[in-house]
């Protein structure tokens, strides 16, 4: 039986595969970025088509139905390898804290501003092809224009609320993927925590903005602002939650668990 990692090991993972992140070219930080923001879409319309063909039989229980099906695309950024904004919180963040004398704020910033600017291309892109009429049954058309109201009827503390338990969430699953071993692991983390995340729902500010385009698509009751409104909002709770809540939290005890190693280690060495 294999023994899970402890904090430190799974910070120098992190750190390793956080240097990788931060060392991408533009071209490939963009295109993996652009490729995540249309993967995701094919979460988002696995949940509409489900939510859209069960809720007339099924009424509440079709929200359940459809958040079961949007770890997919989940599952999908993780198999690929793609780059997410807020799943990308954690590794990043533990490779600017092992760098002795720089934070490394260049870097970062450029490695979040690239990843949401080209999420949402990806994805608003991805949206407008699947927005085609035949190409989705008239059923989802209307549960995902639905869902769009939903999200923007909210007021905006309440969407900056959930963001916060949203940017958690995913920033959690980049820990619990740097502890995993076993790809079956890394896949039922994904997948879990999409579904999660849906149930809720709680926002995750790509998966959010491209709800709230395809309301737009679909001639949801919505205002012109809304969109952008909801990118802000949305951005700075998963800001909040993944980086404020989750990854310094874990940073700290990763340096903490190290720390008491080497006084362990020199306990030992002078006994």
């Amino acid at each position: 039986m294999s023994v899970a990692p402890d904090p430190a090991e799974i910070f120098d993972r992190a750190v390793t595969e956080g240097q990788r992140r931060l060392e991408q070219s533009l071209l490939e930080l963009a295109a993996t970025s652009f490729i995540a923001g249309f993967t995701i879409v094919f979460g988002i319309v696995a949940l509409g088509v489900v939510d859209g063909l069960v809720e007339p039989q099924f009424g509440e229980a079709a929200h359940v139905a459809g958040a079961l099906t949007f770890g997919i695309g989940m599952v999908f950024l993780v198999v690929g390898r793609t780059e997410l904004f807020n799943e990308n919180f954690f590794d990043p963040v533990a490779a600017a804290t092992a760098r002795d004398g720089s934070w490394l704020l260049l870097p970062l910033g450029r490695l979040w501003a690239v990843t949401l600017v080209f999420n949402l291309l990806g994805g608003f892109l991805f949206a407008v092809v699947f927005a085609v009429d035949g190409v989705l049954p008239p059923e989802s058309a209307h549960a995902l224009s639905g869902t769009a109201e939903g999200i923007v009827s909210r007021p905006a503390r309440g969407i900056f609320a959930s963001a916060i338990v949203g940017g958690a969430l995913v920033s959690l699953l980049s820990f619990l993927l740097a502890a995993a071993d076993s790809i079956g692991s890394r896949l039922a983390l994904a997948y879990l925590v999409g579904f999660l995340l849906a149930l809720g729902p709680f926002d995750h500010v790509v998966v959010t903005a491209i709800h709230v385009f395809f309301g737009f698509l679909f001639d949801a009751a919505i205002g012109s602002g809304a969109l952008g409104e909801t990118i802000v909002v949305s951005a700075a709770g998963n800001v909040v939650g993944g980086i404020g809540l989750v990854t310094f939290a874990h940073v700290a005890q990763a340096r903490g668990a190290d720390g008491r190693n080497r006084s362990d280690g020199d306990d030992y060495s002078s006994s």
